[in-house]
Order: C-alpha cells, then sequence, then structure tokens
C-alpha cells in the first residue's frame, strides 16, 4: 500500500470513527512512519464589538481546554483502536481560527552522524541558552527551517508523491 492510499483509508477510517460533532468538517489526518496525527477545527467563539484581545484568547483557550477534557476518555479509546489497527501511535490537536494546540505529540529519537563544525553549532545554541542540550537545538534547528521552507517542503512533497504513483503503475518486482 503506497502512501497516498493510506492516508486515504486512515481518513476515511478516522471519519467513519470519530464523532460529527466533535470537529467542523473532517480533521486533518497526518501520517509518518511512527505516528498518526489527528487535528480537528474547532468553532472560533462569537464575541460583540465590546469584548477584548485578552478576554477572546481566554475564551479559545478555555474552549480547548473543556474539549480536551469532555474528549478524553472517547480520544483514548479511539486511539487505542486506530495503534491496534494501523501499528502507529496517535497524537490529537485541535485548530481554532489560527492557533493548533497540540494535546500529545510523539518524540521519537533519530540517530545523526554530525561533523564538527555541525556539532559547534549545535553547542553555540546550547550555550546561548537557546537549547538545553545539542538534541533540543537540532528539533530547534529542524523546527526553524521547517517554518521558513514551508513552500519548498511543500513541493517536495508533491514531488514525492508523484513518484509514488509513477512507482505503483510500473512492473511488479515481486513476481
Amino acid at each position: 500500500m503506497d502512501n497516498k492510499e493510506a492516508a486515504e483509508k486512515l481518513r476515511g477510517w478516522f471519519s467513519g470513527r470519530l464523532p460529527a460533532e466533535w470537529f467542523e468538517g473532517q480533521p486533518e489526518i497526518v501520517l509518518d512512519r511512527e505516528e498518526i496525527t489527528v487535528i480537528g477545527r474547532l468553532p472560533v467563539p462569537v464575541f460583540g464589538d465590546d469584548v477584548s484581545a485578552v478576554e477572546r484568547v481566554a475564551a479559545v483557550e478555555g474552549g480547548v481546554q473543556r474539549f480536551r477534557e469532555e474528549t478524553r476518555e472517547l480520544r483514548v479509546e479511539i486511539a487505542l483502536e486506530a495503534e491496534h489497527r494501523f501499528r502507529r501511535k496517535v497524537s490529537w490537536g485541535v485548530a481554532v481560527g489560527d492557533e493548533t494546540v497540540m494535546f500529545t505529540t510523539l518524540s521519537v529519537p533519530v540517530m545523526t552522524r554530525l561533523r564538527q563544525g555541525e556539532r559547534q553549532v549545535l553547542d553555540t545554541l546550547v550555550a546561548a541558552g537557546v537549547a538545553r542540550s545539542r538534541s533540543d537545538a537540532l528539533a530547534w534547528c529542524v523546527r526553524l527551517v521547517g517554518r521558513h521552507t514551508d513552500t519548498w517542503l511543500a513541493d517536495l512533497r508533491d514531488a514525492l508523491q508523484h513518484v509514488d504513483r509513477v512507482r505503483a503503475t510500473g512492473p511488479d518486482v515481486n513476481s
């Protein structure tokens, strides 16, 4: 099964399994080798013109917390079913307006070999207090690159999907 087919199967399963009243529209399902991330959209609270920005932010935070607490038991049940079925951990989050709040995420160790100059970059971030460790510094660098290269990474992911589609139409090497 290729990545596109696996993602479609996941979206379909979660669409059928999640209560319809939880989210506005279908949740976003993000898949990698280790983790399935489910991010559902919650409605933005409606206020009059006389409400301050601080009150609006607090209302969003309260609504997210309420959703998290009220759905916890069923989210855990659904996650366990999905983990058994798809052999990946499940993480949850919600989006409200432009804000995304993750409830759970998986932290996976990744081994890498770095040359001295690359290690010095990480050590500088640690010495400056930007990160607590080389591991934190490397994660910080990855987030920074991801934030500043969204378009390029999206193009690269599209190209990889095209490669998967072309590969799927080629001859079966296992025959």
